[in-house]
């Protein structure tokens, strides 16, 4: 099936073998092999007080198939970002998402978050970094037919006002490939009505606007904050909906979009996601999956389809909508948007047709 990705971030998606050459060539020591190190990132359970009584209980031990030695998402991440040095390797990094996306899940449209650009790389400046991104995009367009845009992650840790300077870089630097930007980080860090002047900057650019929310505060408030605060178009996780019955119904009403991953570096919560996802699908709401950090995972977009496919019970109908929902989510020019659903309807059409499925 062709499939849309929304929701993946950068440095999540890079290669463990080029993490480990990269990290040859500038002698960075690590505690193990980049292989080891991806296989075992697992976040460990945060405050189980936080998580009592929810909708979908949240499991509050460790699971059965977490490592025994791990590193967390954040830190195996910086880790890639120290070895990332020039202009070529952030071009090499976007080049090789595409590739990994086109190849293992038959990706047609691919939107990244990208972070702040490290002090070692701020000789290239934000104008230089977006160039040598949208260089990796250019190549993976014209070798595997696909599309894709940026999304500027915003820091919630961050105050406000480094937001707002964030996004003010973006909008005084427009670039044809950066859609949009996405507050990401973890939720309990800062609320999102911390970013309101930011977000409010990015909707008077004709800026794209989502937010990582109800993912970590087991709570609805902060996606309705979001929404109605910030103007986001669509929503990144969204579980904690679940908590407020009235916020369902308008989820439901409004069909806002939820991108949503199956698979999450703390382990622990694997079948509270999956859970959580089952149960929005009973309740109407327009979800769609992502692969959030495929490298580190590790996952693929497919994955996630086939997680919903025979762990979750979604039917074929609901991922075939679910596919060209996503396409009417993206950041791509109407014209581009078009054209791009008209060949996913098409294809599945086909596929369809090819395999006798009602």
């Amino acid at each position: 099936m062709p499939k849309v990705d929304l929701h993946c971030h950068l440095i999540g998606t890079v290669r463990a073998t080029t993490f480990a050459e990269l990290a040859r060539r500038e002698k960075l020591e690590l505690p193990a092999d980049p292989e080891r190190i991806f296989a075992d990132i697992n976040s460990l359970p945060p405050d189980p007080a936080l998580y009592r009584n929810t909708v979908i209980p949240v499991p509050q031990g460790r699971s059965a198939d977490e490592p025994e030695v791990s590193y967390s998402l954040f830190q195996a991440s910086k880790w890639v970002i120290e070895t990332l040095r020039s202009a070529d390797d952030l071009t090499r990094i976007v080049y090789e998402a595409f590739e990994d996306a086109h190849r293992y899940s038959n990706t047609r449209h691919l939107e990244l978050f990208f972070d702040d650009v490290p002090e070692h790389l701020e000789g290239l400046g934000y104008a230089g970094s977006v160039e040598a991104y949208a260089e990796g995009i250019r190549m993976a367009e014209r070798d595997f037919g696909m599309t894709g845009r940026m999304i500027k992650g915003i820091d919630r840790s961050k105050s406000g006002e480094e937001a707002l300077a964030r996004v003010r870089e973006v909008v005084d630097n427009p670039h044809e490939y950066v859609a949009g930007i996405g507050l990401d980080n973890l939720e309990t860090a800062g609320p999102p009505e911390r970013f309101v002047d930011a977000y409010r900057l990015a909707g008077e650019a004709g800026l794209g606007r989502t937010a990582h929310s109800s993912e970590h505060s087991p709570t609805a408030q902060n996606t309705i904050t979001c929404l109605d605060d910030l103007g986001c178009d669509r929503i990144d996780h969204g579980y904690y909906v679940l908590e407020d019955p009235e916020v369902v119904a308008r989820m439901r009403d409004e069909q806002v979009t939820f991108t949503v991953g199956s698979t999450t570096s703390r382990r622990s919560w694997r079948p509270w996601r999956r859970a959580s996802i089952r149960a929005m699908l009973d309740e109407g709401l327009n979800v769609i999956p992502c692969s959030d950090d495929p490298g580190m995972f590790p996952t693929t977009l497919a994955n996630e389809y086939r997680i919903l496919d025979e762990q979750i019970g979604a039917t074929h109908a609901q991922l075939s909508r679910m596919a060209l929902s996503a396409v009417d989510a993206s950041w791509l020019p109407d014209p581009e948007r078009a054209a791009l659903r008209a060949q996913v309807a098409a294809d599945i059409a086909s596929l369809d047709a090819e395999y006798a499925l009602p």
